[in-house]
This record gives C-alpha cells, structure tokens and sequence, in this order.
C-alpha cells in the first residue's frame, strides 16, 4: 500500500494558505490512490537543532551507538523511516524572509544522514531515495516563486534532488499580499485540482 508523507510548516495553522493547499493535495491523492497518510507538523518547533553530539549520534551506526547517542539519534531515526516509508512527499510551507522556516531546515539537517540518506561516491553524492514523487505547496506574500529572490522552491528542489527524489512538483500561491492575492490563492486550488484529477 503507498503511502504519503505530509508536512506542514505554517505557524497559522487553519488559516494558512500553505496548508490549505497541501491539505487538498493530500485529500485528492489519498482519494484518488487510497494511500494512508503521515503527518508531520514542523510548526510545533519540537525538532532539535544538530549539535556536534547529535551529529556524531545521527553518523554512528544504530548497534555501535551508547544509550546517550541512541536518544540523540532517535528523532532523526524517526524521519528518515517516514520519508523511507512514503512513496509521495508534501511539503507545505510559506517563504519566510525569502527561504525556507527554520523548522524545515531542521528537517533537513535531520534527514540527510550519510549512508542512509545519500551516499559518496567518487563522482560525488548519491541520493537514495530514488523513485519518489514530491510535491511543494508554497504560499508567499511578497516574494515570486521560481524568481531570483525565492531560495525556498529552488532550496527544496535542489535538498530533495540530493535526496535522490528529482520527481518535484511545485503548486504556488505567491504574491498574495498585491491586489489580486484572492485570484492567486484561486488558482493555485485550481492547479491542486487538476494535479489530483
């Protein structure tokens, strides 16, 4: 049975535009594929910063590790199963100050566990999650995704692509601050729509 994985970034909860958008992709692909769904809210701010010790707990292998580095590692374990287990990916979030919440830059540095996650090789690293489709809902006052000054879309492209999931689709409700912001948030539910069928 497939399985999606959601995750949301917004601090506005219900009245977030971002998770609006990511909540219908969900509904209509679940529906559509009959796919369970995990959810993982960044916006409760519970995920750990890496630290020097949480780095080393996060490369060390499980049977190697001290019962200290076990609890360190232990939510990052827990990501990773989650974007192993999922064969489609959503991640919902706004442009904050022109990039990514910190709280999926915390993801990030989570997930991206060498070995694992990605390997090295002698022409450089290798994702290893091939074979995944990922979808970014984006929501955006003022900056334009895809532009010059959006280093959310092109960061999570580039971050999933490391990841070895290059199948990115991006749905975006930007510039919603200007006087046309309701006819943006239109058709981005419109695009939602037609990607869920």
């Amino acid at each position: 049975m497939s399985n999606i994985l959601h995750i949301t970034a917004s601090i506005r909860g219900d009245e977030s535009i971002s998770n609006a958008l990511g909540n219908r992709l969900v509904e209509g692909l679940a529906a559509k594929t009959g796919a369970s769904v995990t959810r993982r809210d960044l916006s409760a701010n519970d995920l750990p910063y890496v630290s020097a010790e949480r780095f080393a707990a996060n490369l060390a292998p499980a049977a190697d590790r001290t019962p200290e580095q076990a609890e360190l590692a232990a939510i990052a374990d827990t990501l990773i199963a989650e974007l192993q287990a999922a064969d489609t990916i959503i991640i919902a979030g706004p442009i904050y100050n022109f990039g990514v919440p910190a709280t999926v830059k915390a993801w990030a540095d989570l997930v991206a566990r060498a070995g694992t996650t990605f390997k090295y090789t002698e022409t450089g690293p290798v994702g290893l999650l091939e074979g995944k489709k990922a979808y970014l809902a984006i929501a955006s006052g003022g900056t334009p995704v895809g532009s010059d000054i959006d280093f959310m879309s092109r960061w999570l492209i580039f971050f999933l692509g490391f990841l070895g999931i290059s199948d990115v689709e991006v749905v975006a409700a930007d510039g919603i601050m200007g006087a046309d912001g309701r006819d943006k948030i239109v058709r981005a539910h419109e695009k939602v729509a037609e990607l869920v069928g």
